[in-house]
């Protein structure tokens, strides 16, 4: 029997879930947790990896991540791998904790986004652990409503911008929001017992199955686990998205930002993995230290600009459907 086919792309996002083996317990006291908590940051820091949310449950977790380096399956090894020895070692116990491998949804950064961050922090809520949310403190919903430093490792701010752009609007309008309830819609998904591989709207399905499935190998498929653009493309979707010709994404003047130049070196470097080289002699940049200097440069701006952050976000988005 085949795996199921892992989904692998620079800046996925995904739904994620595991249960103990039997449905025992992979949290029985208050350092387990912790220790999962921690062991996240870790990852955060080690594998470049995005939490947007997460919720532990005393027999199972549940994340809501990105990508941005397309290694979900290198990730989530180090995640329960690295658990269970923790575990083992906290309990002298040995083997298998998980049931099995984690399960994964892609989820499209649009619709369903949202959606999924209101199922994974009310789950206590449903489970009927609390009756009030803020009073469980194994779930991310506490980072949504806090400025503490302690937080920081927690991929909220680009969400939180989906609700407003301004930070206490956007964190009223998400308190409201999850207090609604989950949609019967995401009930009946994940009350089946054979989950999607994909949730997302109907040219997001077409493109992932297009992409992923049709015509590949039935076997984990290696060479559809990672989907580069070509430089051609993300030139031309920049080029369309700020109104430039391409002659100037090849253009440098001394003291002025080229704006679509830097996100073109920026996403050559990040979607596609060109080496300095490649990226320098595409740009006419002679010294390759100054090609990265832009791609950590754009990085740090992206992390700080809300607005530049969802533009790129956007023109990624755009790249990919294009490629259906």
């Amino acid at each position: 029997m085949s795996r199921p086919l892992r989904i692998e792309y620079p800046d996925a996002w995904y739904h994620v879930m595991n249960r103990g083996r039997r449905g025992e317990s992979v949290f029985r006291k208050k350092e387990d947790y912790l220790a999962f908590i921690e062991l996240l940051r870790e990852t955060v820091d080690m594998w470049n990896l995005r939490v947007g949310a997460y919720c532990l449950m005393p027999s199972h977790y549940h994340l809501l991540i990105q990508t941005p380096d397309a290694n979900l399956s290198r990730c989530m090894r180090h995640v329960n791998g690295v658990y269970t020895q923790r575990f083992n070692r906290s309990h002298v116990l040995d083997g298998q904790l998980f049931r099995g491998r984690y399960k994964a949804i892609l989820v499209e950064g649009d619709s369903y986004l949202l959606e999924l961050l209101r199922y994974v922090h009310r789950n206590p809520l449903e489970a009927g652990l609390v009756k009030v949310l803020d009073k469980y403190p194994w779930v991310s919903h506490q980072g949504y409503l806090s400025d503490a430093k302690k937080w920081n490792w927690l991929y909220k701010d680009f969400i939180l911008s989906l609700f407003s752009d301004e930070k206490a609007v956007s964190r009223k309008t998400y308190k409201d929001f999850v207090s609604k309830g989950t949609p019967e819609e995401i009930n009946r998904i994940f009350g089946r017992k054979n989950l999607p591989s994909a949730l997302g709207s109907k040219d997001f399905l077409d493109w992932v199955k297009g992409s992923f499935f049709f015509g590949k190998r039935h076997k984990e498929v290696p060479d559809s686990k990672n989907l580069s653009p070509d430089a051609e493309r993300i030139k031309g979707e920049i080029c369309r998205r700020y109104r430039v010709a391409m002659d100037e994404l090849h253009r440098s003047r001394r003291g002025i930002t080229n704006e679509p130049r830097n996100v073109a070196i920026y996403l050559l470097r990040s979607l596609r993995g060109d080496n300095l080289e490649e990226i320098g002699r595409e740009f006419n940049i002679t010294r390759f230290s100054s090609v990265s200097s832009v791609v950590e440069r754009m990085r740090g701006k992206i992390s700080g600009d809300r607005q530049l952050r969802r533009r790129v976000e956007e023109i990624k988005t755009a790249i990919y459907m294009s490629q259906a």
